[in-house]
């Protein structure tokens, strides 16, 4: 069966756009059989008295009209946030092999050796090449060809730190690197270009209106791509996953920014949920979602036995600064007597080796296994007797918190190694097409005639709010205000595309008038 929908317009808008292949001025069609509710007249037409027509009647079909007006404005005037922020995202997705590429002679060894020289050796070896700052934490080799890190805390770096590259098979130096909660500086740099294009807080803004606005983006342009094909006698499930080869100029545009709208979706999704969990505004929402439900990470109790005072937990804050300040290094030997207990409490694979804050305090080893499965299991280790005094279980944590840990992980693309990388691109690339696709549209829907050419297309009709059922605008919008207290950065870009669009209207009206 054919799937050309050329020949079987359903309404005036398909009408229209056949039109246009047709060589015919579309879109002042649309306009000649459209009226303004406002003004009762049509544009580019006479005034007509306003009794010469009812007002239209309220319709289900105007929510319709609704969400392709908001679609076509959240396209518009936010699609460039969302197209740097698919651009950036892309070159992050890299950052693995990037820094294996520039910074190789640091995080690899020459030859992996026999046997690996005990953390006191590496450390010592660390500390007699870079003696500034305190011990914050050891990392050890994620593999048989990885260095072991050793991370200082140097005051006069700020938030930053210094990691030393040791090769544990020799306890040679390899290197040091400047680096920002264990990210390296290429990746600290790409990953401050995707959050806020090295714009400090105020960039921030630009990836929480593109991740505030994605999912709205894709779900109203799923509903109306959906609601079209039922609309079709000719479309089935083909059609609507696949671009339509047969057909031209726009239609055929919006074939294929449909159809890879369609598969990019639940991806799209995930990284629009994802991305606000840690935004400035959304995610501080997000935070109190999580106090309320209980849904944060158990808390590591970190008070040795018969200590004073209870012990503040640090754990979370391994490997950034995490020696809580202490004015003086540990004793190398006890980062091997706390692994050693870690190793035997079952704690396998990488882990982070965090001193205490004080004497009162217990050591932490945490692991830090991103790639699924994860591990995140954590011990408190009391080195002078060998006791594990405390533990916090990966599976003991709550499910929500479960999911936005393996959300950001997913979202970073390292859960599931090169794969999770391959699918970010493959959005990325995507998403970037579809945004291209949606201006191409909005060219090719331009009037053409000599009379009254123009740029761009026109707008959709505005005021079809005015004609939706009451039910529809009782409910709408106490949940519009519902999502615009949520997403704080959504309901203000809203109100103020409302405002544009009211003053415009305004505009237009006088004009007309």
């Amino acid at each position: 069966m054919s799937h050309r929908t050329e020949e079987i317009p359903q309404n005036e808008e398909e009408q229209n756009e056949q039109n246009e292949q047709e060589g015919q001025e579309g879109q002042e069609g649309q306009e000649g059989q459209a009226q303004d509710p406002a003004t009762g007249r049509r544009p580019g037409g006479p005034a007509k008295a306003s009794s010469a027509r009812p007002r239209p009647a309220r319709s289900w079909a105007e929510v319709r009209h609704l969400l392709v007006r908001l679609h076509f404005y959240a396209g518009v005037l936010v699609a460039p946030f969302l197209l740097v922020a698919a651009l950036t995202g892309l070159a992050y997705t890299l950052t693995p092999q990037l820094d294996r590429l520039v910074y190789g002679d640091q995080l690899r060894v020459d030859r992996v050796g026999d046997e690996v020289r005990p953390l006191a050796e590496q450390i010592a070896a660390a500390r007699a090449a870079y003696p500034e700052g305190t011990l914050a934490s050891v990392i050890t080799p994620p593999g048989p060809e990885d260095t072991t890190r050793v991370v200082l805390a140097v005051p006069e770096l700020g938030e930053n730190q210094r990691t030393v590259f040791v090769d544990p098979y020799t306890a040679e130096v390899r290197g040091e690197l400047t680096t920002w909660f264990g990210s390296t500086p290429l990746t600290t740099w790409l990953d401050d270009l995707h959050r806020n294009l090295h714009l400090g807080e105020t960039g921030r803004l630009y990836s929480e209106v593109a991740a505030s606005w994605l999912w709205v983006a894709v779900v109203g342009g799923l509903v109306l791509w959906l609601g079209r094909a039922r609309g079709l006698r000719a479309r089935s499930a083909r059609g609507v996953l696949l671009p339509d080869r047969t057909a031209k100029g726009v239609r055929r545009t919006r074939s294929w920014h449909a159809a890879t709208g369609v598969w990019l979706a639940l991806g799209l999704l995930f990284l629009s949920a994802t991305g606000l969990t840690w935004s400035n505004y959304g995610g501080e929402r997000f935070g109190r979602l999580l106090d309320a439900a209980n849904g944060n990470a158990p808390a590591l109790d970190t008070a040795l036995p018969g200590a004073d005072a209870p012990a503040e937990d640090h754990s979370e804050h391994a490997g950034h600064g995490g020696s809580g300040g202490a004015s003086a290094d540990a004793d190398p030997a006890d980062f091997d007597a706390a692994l050693a207990a870690a190793r035997g409490a079952g704690l396998g694979g990488i882990v982070e080796v965090t001193p205490p804050a004080d004497a009162a305090s217990a050591w932490v080893v945490a692991q830090t296994d991103n790639t699924w499965p994860v591990h995140y299991d954590r011990v408190a280790v009391d080195t002078t007797s060998g006791e594990i005094t405390s533990r916090t279980r990966w599976a003991d944590h709550p499910a929500l918190n479960k999911l936005s840990k393996l959300g950001v992980q997913g979202h970073m693309g390292v859960l599931f190694g090169v794969v999770n990388q391959i699918v970010l691109a493959l959005i990325a690339l995507g998403l970037t097409a579809v945004i291209v696709w949606g201006y191409r549209m909005w060219w090719q829907r331009r009037p053409t005639r000599g009379d009254r050419p123009a740029p761009v297309g026109k707008a959709p009709e505005r005021g079809a709010w005015r004609r939706i059922p009451l039910p529809a605008l009782v409910l709408g919008i106490p949940a519009v205000a519902a999502l615009g207290w949520a997403l704080p950065v959504l309901g203000v870009t809203l109100a103020g595309f409302l405002v544009v669009d009211a003053v415009v209207g305004a505009v237009h009206r006088r004009r007309t008038a």
